[in-house]
């Protein structure tokens, strides 16, 4: 592989992990404004009398979001297959939150 090739693949394989940095910080945000939602609507229906979300939904909305911060912040400040990772598990973290508590 010529000097010229690599650096071609460096640029390409970063742009490919910026983006999948950008995606999961989006997600990332997505799930935080979920866990907001949430709390508020456990807050309106315990002022207002209707059911609502229950104190096992909302921990696993705020446990869900830290956590997901956490490997977001991970995939920003780091490089390689620790950002993959941090990216990959915002994914996973979001599946398993949409699965356990609004698909099952």
């Amino acid at each position: 592989m010529s000097v010229d090739e690599y650096e071609d693949h460096a640029e390409r394989s970063g742009g490919v992990e910026r983006g999948l940095r950008a995606l999961s910080g989006a997600v990332a945000a997505g799930v935080v404004v979920l866990a907001v939602v949430v709390i508020g609507t456990s807050y309106l229906g315990g002022e207002r009398g209707f059911p609502g979300p229950g104190a096992v939904s909302v921990g696993a909305h705020v446990v869900a979001a830290v956590v997901v911060l956490l490997a977001q912040r991970a995939a920003d400040h780091r490089r390689g297959v620790t950002a993959a990772f941090g990216s990959v598990g915002v994914f996973l973290i979001t599946g398993v939150l949409l699965w356990t508590q609004w698909w099952a």
